[in-house]
């Protein structure tokens, strides 16, 4: 009886977490309800405070749940740098893409996280852990650059905070972009292009060269 009960548990945590998907999406996290989750999932409001206390711990329920790919790709991606950083880099972008692109439930949670979430002011722990996500997946993009420039796989110049947070931009946007507007852009045929177009212009960045500030106008005229 206990491992039924157990495994009903699970099940109705399942339902709850399916129905969130879909009314986030609808609604919007800051406008929809724990009483509306409860009815999509055809479940009491009890039911969903049984498992989550609060609408910022369901929604973060839901993220957890749906392994978002950055987190998967960029952990593989530090597991083998090896002897090819630049190689293991490329590889967990171009998975990133694919994920959001195959996998529906990424996909659908997604659209919530980048297009239908407001941070009021009781989804606050949810912005202040998205906030530290970002933050390490800066720190392991950045740590890969490091080592790809150290190994001459990009040019020693290279500013690599920049180029850090310029991949995380441009990774973020393509999966917006898809979500958003899916016709315009085919990530399955696309995402080793896209990824290559960026990774190519880091190899072949200029080195930085001191030039003389130009002269206002005013300077100019005194002259």
């Amino acid at each position: 009886m206990v491992r039924k009960t157990r495994e009903e548990a699970l099940l109705t945590r399942e339902l709850l977490l399916d129905a969130a998907e879909h009314v986030f999406r609808a609604r919007g996290v800051g406008h929809a309800s724990l009483a509306e989750v409860a009815d999509a999932a055809g479940l009491t409001r009890g039911a969903v405070y049984w498992h989550f206390d609060s609408k910022a711990a369901l929604f973060q329920a839901m993220v957890d749940r749906a392994d978002m790919p950055h987190d998967a790709c960029l952990q593989k991606m530090e597991n083998s740098a090896g002897s090819d950083p630049l190689a293991a880099l490329r590889a967990a972008a171009v998975e990133s893409l694919l994920r959001v692109a195959n996998d529906e439930r990424a996909r659908r949670v997604y659209d919530v996280v980048f297009l239908r979430c407001e941070y009021t002011e009781d989804l606050a722990a949810v912005r202040d852990q998205y906030l530290q996500s970002r933050q390490n997946c800066y720190q392991k993009i950045e740590r890969t650059l490091r080592a790809a420039v150290q190994r001459g796989q990009l040019p020693a110049h290279l500013d690599v905070r920049c180029a850090t947070r310029g991949l995380y931009a441009f990774i973020s946007g393509l999966m917006r972009d898809s979500i958003e507007t899916p016709e315009q852009i085919d990530l399955v045929r696309s995402a080793e292009t896209l990824v290559d177009t960026y990774l190519i212009g880091l190899q072949h960045m200029p080195a930085p060269t001191t030039r003389r500030p130009r002269a206002s106008a005013a300077v100019a005229r005194a002259r």
